[in-house]
């Protein structure tokens, strides 16, 4: 836990921290070590050491094919590593499926989103409540499970109208906006009353007009306590709503601290626009390239040189 010397707010004690990959946070509620996943040749996710603080918004970035959905997946059972250990509050969670995950208080939304078309969305909401007892046999034989049903309905249009979807609860959820089925998307993971929550590109193929709906919803899910991990691409984004960062790229963790380092990293420059993209070529570069192009040319004047013509065709 943070001392008494270090600030109670948990951004900034995240800025007391140094920028260094697999540092150690002051009340860490997600642990990763050694966790790698290979799928054939390709190694998607080969991470050391890393830590999620908790209460705190965690951006995790990356170029395309950096492994951070995949890390997701490993992280709430969807997937399994070939080696590592990972853990919640102590507790590992290695082997355990997605829905014993989610029971544990750790939940996730998906880059696709995930509603059930042809269900209501108030429907799609009562899904996510856990221990529902009108879902066992016995027990929905017994009147008592009506009561739970009730107050089930009423928790799930406490939050559809906090996200501003009440006025849709009965509409199939196959008519909503791809912008009102992330917000479905996330009111439906808060039914199971989580401590983590994990958000796979909250932002993409959501219009402007809902984006900054969708970012006071994040932020305030850290204001109720909650852990809040995200993938996202736009930088903007990040820079608003992130506590700390952690940049993923090749599998690997590259750079972690504070939103203002990331930009000042060049490992992260690299990653995304490629090394030296803004550093003039030098003379022997020039020569190297010119000698590079003239080769090409003499291959192809080569090869077509070698193509039958029209006349030798019929030969």
């Amino acid at each position: 836990m943070p001392t008494n010397s270090m600030p109670t707010d948990t951004a900034s004690v995240l800025r007391h921290l140094p920028w260094n990959i697999g540092v150690r946070k002051p009340d860490p509620t997600i642990v990763v070590d050694d966790l790698v996943r290979s799928f054939g040749g390709l190694t998607a996710v080969a991470v050391e050491h890393l830590e999620f603080q908790r209460g705190a918004i965690t951006g995790l970035i990356g170029p395309n094919g950096a492994g951070k959905t995949t890390l997701f997946n490993l992280l709430t059972g969807f997937d399994q590593p070939n080696t590592g250990q990972w853990s919640f509050d102590g507790r590992s969670l290695g082997r355990l499926k997605p829905h014993q995950v989610a029971r544990l208080g750790v939940v996730r939304t998906f880059q696709l989103t995930k509603a059930l078309s042809r269900l209501t969305v108030l429907e799609n909401m009562k899904l996510g409540a856990q221990d529902q007892k009108g879902e066992k046999f016995l027990a929905a034989l017994l009147p008592g499970w009506r009561a739970q049903e009730r107050e089930i309905e009423a928790r799930a249009m406490d939050l559809l109208t906090r996200f501003k979807l009440d006025a849709k609860a009965q509409d199939f959820a196959g008519t909503l906006s791809g912008g009102q089925r992330k917000l479905l998307e996330m009111a439906r993971a808060l039914m199971c009353e989580p401590k983590v929550v994990m958000l796979d590109e909250p932002m993409a193929g959501v219009n402007p007009a809902l984006t900054q709906s969708l970012l006071e919803h994040v932020k305030n899910l850290r204001e109720e306590g909650m852990t809040v991990i995200f993938v996202e691409h736009d930088m903007d984004v990040v820079r608003d709503i992130s506590d700390w960062v952690v940049v993923m790229a090749a599998g690997r963790v590259i750079a972690e601290g504070p939103p203002e380092s990331i930009s000042q990293n060049k490992d992260v420059v690299d990653a995304y626009l490629g090394a030296h993209h803004d550093a003039p070529l030098t003379a022997e570069e020039e020569e190297l390239v010119l000698a590079e192009a003239e080769v090409a040319i003499a291959a192809e004047k080569a090869e077509d040189a070698d193509l039958p013509t029209e006349t030798t065709r019929g030969l």
